[in-house]
């Protein structure tokens, strides 16, 4: 518990005396009555889609709530993730005046939204094993300081922030912790949100992007207390998540089976492609991964990147991140497509 967590210090205070704005489809809840629907302006003629989507995506958070065991009132959905990251920016971070923590080498959007947002962005390094410095991350810490962003598993590296390091900085840092669990399915270490009741300063983002593999429908997601997702959809767009995302995010949540299948076989698949690529004279190391990527330290990265181009392979080269010279970072894909990358880089090999 933060006993110096004060929320009311933290949210910008524009947004604290805010109303947020009432759409139609706030102000008329269904009751499951047939309605006539004459108040939001809308093509009267049935497509499927002339009408506007549920504004607080009530069925999305009703099964969320659901599966994950917290109240679909610590709930809040985004286009996105990024999106979610750009309203707590937002919310809670003056331009000109309030700073950001972030821990290269990391998700490079907090840096971009804090340049968006003209928030400074103190960045304190990942140690070489690439955990948290927690004594230089509170040492950074200021009035001024807002935020902290951990990403775990992290991106690029792909390992898991230490439980030890997280409750610490959760626990003497009087700002928003805000944990990226964008690859948590992927991970053995247990999601934080099983201990969001611990701390009113944590904020947890999830996606459908990765493991439920919906990248295409753009749905993040924000658990946190009932009073920051409060302040959140104060200034959240009225129908931000639009319907055909929805209905696709329901069909896919109402299948674990099928999430939890394929999580299962890119995790044997991740073990495969990192016992072949260690096999190969060119990869100098291979990092721990709870994450669908591998990152992997290589001999010339940049001219192994092109070579891949060229035979028509995507990786990413994450070289020009701090602590990252000379890596590429391999997404797991199909057992074909993971057989097609080890093929071609065989062929480069020999």
């Amino acid at each position: 518990m933060n006993k110096n967590f004060d929320l009311e210090r933290l949210v910008r205070p524009n947004v604290l005396q805010m109303k947020p704005y009432s759409s139609a489809r706030d102000e008329y809840k269904t009751d499951g009555r047939k309605m006539t629907f004459l108040d939001a302006n809308e093509n009267p003629f049935e497509n499927g889609v002339n009408r506007y989507p549920d504004p607080q995506q009530g069925k999305v958070k009703q099964v969320l709530a659901s599966q994950k065991g917290v109240s679909e009132t610590k709930i809040l959905l985004g286009n996105g993730s990024d999106e979610v990251l750009d309203l707590i920016y937002r919310a809670f971070c003056r331009p000109q005046v309030d700073n950001v923590i972030t821990l290269p080498p990391t998700y490079g959007m907090y840096k971009v939204l804090a340049g968006l947002n003209e928030v400074e962005d103190r960045e304190v390094v990942l140690k070489s094993n690439f955990q948290p410095d927690v004594e230089a991350i509170l040492a950074e810490v200021n009035e001024q300081t807002k935020i902290i962003f951990l990403c775990s598993p992290n991106n690029p590296t792909g390992n898991s922030f230490s439980e030890a390091s997280v409750e610490k900085i959760l626990k003497d840092f009087s700002g928003l912790v805000v944990i990226d669990e964008a690859y948590i399915d992927f991970s053995a270490e247990n999601s934080w949100l099983e201990r969001l009741e611990e701390f009113p300063n944590l904020v947890i983002t999830q996606t459908l992007s990765k493991a439920y593999g919906m990248a295409g429908i753009r749905l993040g997601i924000c658990y946190a207390s009932e009073e920051i997702i409060a302040v959140l959809n104060k200034i959240k767009p009225p129908y931000n998540v639009n319907e055909l995302t929805q209905q696709r995010a329901l069909e896919r949540l109402s299948k674990p089976e099928e999430v939890n299948r394929e999580v299962q076989l890119i995790l044997e698949e991740r073990d495969l492609l990192a016992a072949n690529l260690s096999k190969m004279a060119f990869v100098k190391e291979i990092f721990p991964s709870d994450a669908n990527f591998l990152l992997a330290r290589v001999e010339n990265a940049g001219e192994k990147y092109e070579q891949l181009i060229k035979a028509g392979v995507v990786v990413r080269n994450r070289s020009n991140q701090q602590l990252c010279e000379n890596t590429l970072r391999f997404t797991v894909g199909t057992p074909t497509e993971n057989q097609e990358l080890l093929k071609k880089l065989k062929e480069l090999e020999a």
